[in-house]
């Protein structure tokens, strides 16, 4: 996964927990988005967490991004 560390679930979950919350500066918030994305398959997991369809849980990001299986033709 590029130069990131592969990252566990509760790792995951930690993340997007720190993005919903906004905490850090917008250079912090810029870099964990890159490790969320260097470590799930969805490349679109930050419109779960900024524009979500309904209200998840960290959790239920983390699983919907994991769980992520690209449309093959």
């Amino acid at each position: 996964m590029g130069d990131h560390e592969a990252l566990g679930r509760d790792e995951l979950v930690g993340i997007v927990r720190q993005l919903q919350e906004a905490k850090g500066t917008e250079q912090e918030q810029d870099r964990l988005l890159e490790v969320l994305l260097a470590n799930v398959p969805d490349p679109n997991v930050s419109d779960l967490i900024y524009w979500p369809v309904s209200t998840l849980t960290p959790e239920e990001i983390v699983d919907r991004a994991l769980a992520y299986r690209p449309f093959t033709l």
